[in-house]
């Protein structure tokens, strides 16, 4: 290999020239004649060494180091003593809120600044984006921690775990100095109970079917059925409980009751599972239905053995969060339900009945610091309960198990709901036989 023919290497990120090639003549094409030969007595001038040129470092928006957390200290601090000395020493303006969303303003302007001058315009742009987009998560986790801890502060000191789920407030005396030793909600607790039970019984079955039919049949009044569940998950849960009361309480049909509860929590079950468990169905890979559909399955068994079984964990997930939509509702209840203060056994169908959210209303109003206290130990079982149903509804739509892997389908699983209701024998493969 001759000299002219080298190429001298570089270490990464440095770009070198190469030899010259060879001469060439002025039309363009290489010149035959080989090149004269020197004498050894000639000294050959040295070939100047080409100057490294190194490239740019890439700018990745997303990393974050101790300069961009040393910008965002500084931008902080800067924001605070300008505000400061713009509310209390320039001008007369007041008001701890007013000095925190000035001062927020300042630290997301100054933050875009400094990096802008520091780093570049493009990553000034994404990190203030960013110190948006984080605010605003750490406000709304701030408020629910918030809630959950102001409501269990309130209620934990004075609960008597003995009596709060084992009476009601049947004998309950507002000037016993131990009342709350002989009170408790568990006439709530049941009302409860009963009537999101029978809401989820009714309006569940109802809700997947209205989701089935929106994703897989696809029949010509989808878009009249979509914008009728579109409005009625817009629509305010009073109005549930007046259309209930309108419809079947005043031209005595039923009378108040839990099942008339039920009903009116129904109207606000329905949309909300449908919207989740249609987008849930959109999920399932069309490749799996073409599967079903070529080995000869109809369209029915299809959804019931191959679509409902692959988003079992969205379904339930759904289920979940609605039951928790629904838990704490109160303005159907007192259309509906109107309250009571004994547990009813037998007159679900036919007496008023009580509810965790109605105890909570009627007595958190009240002048006795016992009914107050009442009330924020009901508030502490219903926020239990949601707090529950949401840590359930995310362990089911968790697609993976604690080991990370993916879970495996027992056997026959797909098949599963298809044996216990459909009366029809799942043919087996030769190999099985």
């Amino acid at each position: 290999m001759t000299p002219e023919n080298t190429i001298r290497t570089a270490p990464h990120g440095i770009l070198v020239e190469t030899t010259s090639a060879p001469a060439s003549t002025a039309d363009g094409r290489q010149d035959p004649r080989p090149p004269e030969p020197t004498s050894p007595n000639t000294a050959t001038p040295p070939t100047p060494t080409p100057r490294p040129r190194r490239l740019p470092s890439p700018i990745r928006p997303s990393a974050f180091g101790t300069q961009d957390a040393m910008i965002l200290i500084m931008a902080a601090v800067s924001s605070l003593c300008l505000v400061w000395v713009v509310f209390y020493q320039l001008t007369s303006l007041s008001g701890g809120l007013g000095f925190l969303v000035c001062w927020y303003i300042g630290f997301v302007a100054l933050t875009w600044i400094a990096t802008a001058q520091v780093i570049e315009r493009q990553v000034a742009t994404d990190r203030a984006v960013a110190v948006v987009v984080v605010s605003a998560a750490m406000l709304i986790v701030a408020i629910v921690v918030f809630i959950v801890a102001w409501v269990a502060y309130k209620a934990i000191p004075s609960i008597h775990w003995g009596s709060l789920f084992t009476k009601d407030q049947k004998s309950f005396v507002v000037t016993d100095p131990n009342a709350l030793d002989h009170v408790g909600v568990v006439h709530a607790v049941i009302g409860t109970l009963e009537q999101v039970l029978v809401a989820v019984l009714i309006g569940v079955p109802f809700a997947i079917a209205t989701a089935v039919y929106l994703n897989e049949v696809k029949g010509w009044g989808v878009k009249t059925v979509r914008t009728v569940v579109t409005a009625m998950s817009g629509t305010p849960s009073v109005v549930a409980g007046i259309f209930i009361y309108s419809m079947l309480i005043l031209t005595h049909v039923l009378t108040y009751s839990g099942f008339a509860a039920s009903l009116a929590l129904v109207v606000i079950l329905l949309p909300s599972v449908t919207r989740v468990v249609e987008e849930v169905l959109r999920v399932v890979p069309s490749g799996l239905r073409e599967a079903s559909l070529a080995l000869g399955a109809p369209e029915w068994r299809t959804v019931w053995s191959v679509v409902l079984p692959t988003a079992r964990s969205g379904v339930v997930t759904a289920v979940l969060l609605g039951i928790a939509r629904i838990v704490g509702e109160t303005a159907p209840l007192l259309f509906t339900a109107f309250g009571s203060q004994v547990v009813n056994w037998r007159g679900y169908f036919n007496h008023d009945q009580g509810a965790l959210p109605l105890v909570i209303f009627s007595d958190v109003r009240q002048a006795q610091p016992v009914l107050i206290n009442l009330a924020f130990q009901a508030a502490f079982v219903l926020m239990s309960i949601v707090l529950v149903l949401f840590v359930l509804a995310r362990i089911f739509s968790r697609p993976k198990g604690k080991n990370g892997k993916r879970m495996k389908p027992g056997p026959n699983d797909d098949d599963l709901m298809a044996r216990l209701f459909v009366p029809i024998p799942i043919e087996q493969n030769e190999e099985n036989r």
